[in-house]
């Protein structure tokens, strides 16, 4: 077990981000194995922001470690799990394909009176080829020769599920997200939305873009997905929604994908100055960006 920060907003609502609480750069979470982790923190930490008198959250699904299908969340939250014999079962991939019954009576009544937000840039259903084990699931760890074995287990999971809570999800958009976390918050009514987009009307980014000339926003590194509804994307359209230019300054540029990205942007730019490893430009970042962002301006607005 391990701390987890969440986000309280101006407007009471919360933030519960799944790479801060399950996250794939976890080195003690990643130790266990996958089929044995869960999202019981995050319906934990929902849970205690019920206690808090919180009702509106934005859940954040990106960069999770877990395979679970969100039962670890809705267990969290009260649900139960129970094999053949009437034992309760914990809620990681290895138990689900052992479900007999899910008893939903003990689900915290105060999650009826909630409105979720599921923050989210892929539309993958639950399983299938293109579902959350399949395609998302090696980076966590699930190999090959497990990825049909974990996929019937959350199969068999929602196939008890929907009619317990006598709703049905496992196909909609956004189901897959973070291992199946956005299945249960669907479950749960949750709506889903870019999770930039929302970043976006939090920080008032059309606001600051009125009146303004230009945009640089980046990311980690930039090839054809950033244009799926990556933050710097959605930066980029609501730049050119206002009528200003907008600048990809992100840590490295896909080559294949500039043709592409110099469609919406002007200019793509990487900070690297040269061939550098992944330590020094980590180490350096703060540095690189200020010079390489210097360097932009000055060709952009001359050199006075």
């Amino acid at each position: 077990r391990r701390d987890a920060a969440t986000g309280l907003l101006a407007d009471g609502s919360a933030i519960v981000e799944t790479a801060e609480v399950v996250g794939i750069t976890d080195p003690d979470g990643m130790a266990v194995p996958v089929t044995e982790r869960s999202t019981l923190g995050m319906g934990e930490a929902i849970r205690t922001l019920l206690d808090l008198d919180v009702r509106k959250f934005y859940v954040a699904l990106g960069g999770s470690s877990t395979n679970d299908g969100g039962a670890g969340l809705l267990v969290g939250l009260g649900l139960k799990l129970f094999d053949a014999d009437g034992k309760t079962l914990d809620p990681v991939p290895s138990q689900l394909g052992r479900i007999a019954r899910i008893d939903a009576t003990g689900l915290d009544p105060r999650v009826r009176e909630a409105e979720f937000t599921g923050m989210s840039d892929v539309d993958n259903p639950l399983t299938g080829e293109h579902g959350a084990t399949a395609i998302f699931g090696p980076q966590k760890g699930v190999t090959a020769d497990q990825i049909a074995t974990i996929d019937a287990a959350l199969a068999h999971f929602a196939d008890l599920l929907e009619p317990a809570l006598q709703l049905t999800a496992r196909d909609k958009p956004g189901a897959g997200a973070a291992g199946g976390l956005g299945f249960a918050l669907h479950m749960l009514g949750a709506s889903f939305e870019a999770g930039a987009e929302v970043v976006a009307r939090q920080v008032g980014l059309d606001i600051a873009l009125e009146g303004a000339t230009w945009l640089i926003t980046g990311e980690g590194r930039s090839d054809v997905q950033t244009l799926h509804g990556k933050a710097p994307f959605i930066a980029c359209q609501h730049a050119r929604a206002h009528g200003v230019e907008a600048s990809l300054l992100s840590g490295a540029i896909d080559p294949a994908a500039l043709p592409r990205l110099s469609e919406h942007f002007s200019g793509c730019f990487s900070p690297a100055p040269g061939p550098i490893t992944l330590e020094v430009a980590i180490r350096d970042a703060a540095t690189l960006l200020a010079n390489e962002a210097e360097q932009l301006a000055r060709l952009k607005f001359g050199s006075r």
